[in-house]
């Protein structure tokens, strides 16, 4: 039996993602393939089958997938590397002849011009390359992407960041699980392209005054120049290299590259986004 099959399962996405599978589906239709079984012992128990796959190992991913399944490729998480590991899991696809590969890949796609997006950009071309029924799910930015730093945020007072007045039409995680859970297990996806985002564009001044009314605390955004703010991220431990990457990505923002607002992302889970000041809330309680 075909099933639908997550790699990278047991990420903050991934366990998402099933989570709205098992929403949709019995729990046998299932697989998961992640690098460590036992990360996935919780999955395993409710009737889905965990295949052991290592996007670094691509002898493992030979037994990964089977004729006919539909494949989510949850892309990886150490920049740099994300190419090579992409490639791997295409090419196990092609060989076991899957139906679907879905791609979460980075909002704009070719026309995405920040260094983030640059191995998203590879993945997607070697996927077009490989002949494989392909959906590409374009997602935008996080909301959690910004509430993971309400601590440091509230202790210090202040949203820092480098991206002038842009606008982020960010969404929730959970926003992008169920619209990759509706093409995994709907008719009509394949071969077509997603930009997914949120329905409302903000900016950090109004996501900082915004935590302010919700935490009845003073805060402000300090938008600074990016060499400051370079010196801010590795002054807190970022790493130089990520650090780098952070504040491209907040010249990208100024430039209105993750403002757009297609819609794709409510018509496909079929209700609005969820608004930052929700995600605020939950963050904060």
């Amino acid at each position: 039996m075909s099933r639908i099959v997550v790699t990278g399962a047991t990420g903050a996405l991934g366990r998402l993602v099933v989570g709205e599978l098992l929403k949709r589906v019995p729990a046998d239709r299932i697989a998961v393939a992640v690098r460590n079984e036992g990360k996935a012992a919780d999955l395993a128990a409710q009737g889905i089958e965990v295949r052991v796959a290592d996007y670094d190992d691509p002898a493992s991913l030979a037994g990964a997938f089977a004729p006919g399944d539909r494949v989510l490729l949850i892309s990886g998480s150490e920049v740099g590397r994300r190419v090579p590991q992409h490639t791997a899991v295409i090419e196990a696809a092609k060989a076991a002849g899957v139906a679907q590969l879905a791609y979460t890949g980075i909002l704009g796609g070719p026309e995405a011009d920040f260094d983030l997006a640059a191995e998203h950009k590879v993945t997607e071309q070697a996927i077009l390359d490989s002949g494989l029924p392909y959906t590409f799910l374009r997602n935008g930015w996080y909301h959690e992407n910004y509430t993971a730093q309400l601590p440091v945020v509230l202790e210090h007072g202040a949203v820092v960041g480098s991206a002038g007045d842009g606008r982020i039409a960010s969404a929730a995680r959970a926003d992008y699980a169920a619209a990759a859970a509706a093409v995994l297990t709907g008719e009509g996806h394949l071969n077509r392209v997603y930009e997914l985002s949120g329905d409302t564009a903000w900016s950090l001044e109004e996501y900082a005054a915004e935590v302010a009314k919700q935490s009845g605390r003073e805060v402000s955004y300090a938008a600074v120049p990016a060499d400051a703010h370079l010196e801010v991220l590795t002054g807190a431990g970022v790493p130089e290299g990520f650090a780098a990457i952070l504040i491209d990505v907040d010249a990208a923002i100024s430039r209105g590259r993750l403002a757009g607002a297609s819609g794709d992302l409510s018509r496909l889970i079929g209700r609005p986004t969820t608004p930052v000041a929700q995600a605020i809330a939950a963050a904060l309680a």
